[in-house]
């Protein structure tokens, strides 16, 4: 910006200038003779109840074990350094990175943290179901859970958690397809989880499987909400005691299906959800009773 004294008058017309917040104007003629769109005061929020208060830095992530408030030395493209300040840079990353974390329990807390987020991505899970899972397993740790369990099983698990108790439709097989653990270690792990922090986890309605799988299915809407009578009828009947909710809301959705004319076969739902055609058949004899 240019810095204008009270000697100075406009180039143009030789007006009085006149300075506002951010511009240097001549009163006679308009001419903006300097400007400086730089704020230099801090950045404020003001909130109705009066407080004020300061807001720098980005947002803290509470999927990441330090907040997201530590810093990394990178391998950056900018200036080329060569020699022995290239090796002091190596030796000051190396010492960096064995500095990050204060324990071996903080160590495993960003392990499972980065493993959690990469199965929240690969499930295409809201970022909520994140958040809520890595606070799991911050409580899992903080509970003497993890000794002698894997942590990839226990990273799936809180997922597979977090999804149970927000009534997500994802099943144990679909969380395991996409884990780094095998099905026991999740179930050992699930087990801990809900036997020791009383985790408030009911059953999944078939009706929450019924979007997905008619998008997969490439069906239409009022199929889809045909098996939604279907589903609801089950449940409210009493009818799906003990069975698996996914593989009746592939048999409501077979046979919503069949009574419009669609040529959907019980192999593909039933590879959709997972189970075998019996469970499709049986479910979809049953449905014959509805009226």
């Amino acid at each position: 910006m240019k810095r204008v004294t009270q000697t100075e008058s406009c180039d143009e017309c030789g007006g009085r200038l006149r300075t506002t917040e951010n511009e240097v104007v001549c009163e006679e003629c308009g001419l903006v003779v300097g400007e400086d769109s730089i704020d230099r005061g801090p950045e404020w929020r003001h909130l109705e109840n009066g407080d004020n208060r300061r807001r720098t830095g980005a947002p803290l992530e509470r999927s990441r074990h330090d907040r997201g408030l530590s810093t990394r030395i990178g391998f950056g493209t900018g200036t080329e350094v060569t020699g022995e300040r290239q090796r002091q840079l190596v030796r000051m990353r190396r010492q960096h990175n064995r500095a990050r974390f204060s324990s071996k329990a903080e160590r495993n807390k960003a392990y499972g943290f980065t493993e959690i987020r990469r199965l929240v991505s690969s499930l295409s899970l809201p970022t909520p179901v994140r958040e809520q899972s890595c606070t799991l397993f911050e409580s899992a740790q903080h509970e003497d859970l993890l000794c002698g369990r894997s942590l990839e099983g226990f990273s799936a698990a809180t997922v597979y958690a977090t999804c149970r108790v927000q009534s997500i439709a994802r099943t144990m097989d679909e969380v395991v397809t996409q884990a780094r653990a095998n099905k026991s270690e999740l179930k050992a792990a699930y087990d801990a989880l809900n036997r020791e922090l009383g985790l408030p986890i009911g059953p999944i309605s078939p009706v929450e499987y019924l979007p997905r799988y008619t998008s997969e299915l490439e069906l239409q809407a009022d199929i889809e909400s045909r098996a939604r009578e279907y589903a609801t009828w089950l449940r409210e009947s009493g009818r799906i005691g003990g069975k698996n909710p996914s593989g009746v809301a592939a048999a409501c959705l077979y046979r919503a299906a069949y009574d419009h004319g669609v040529d959907v076969t019980q192999t593909e739902v039933a590879d959709l959800a997972n189970v075998s055609r019996m469970t499709i058949r049986s479910t979809a004899t049953e449905l014959k009773k509805y009226r």
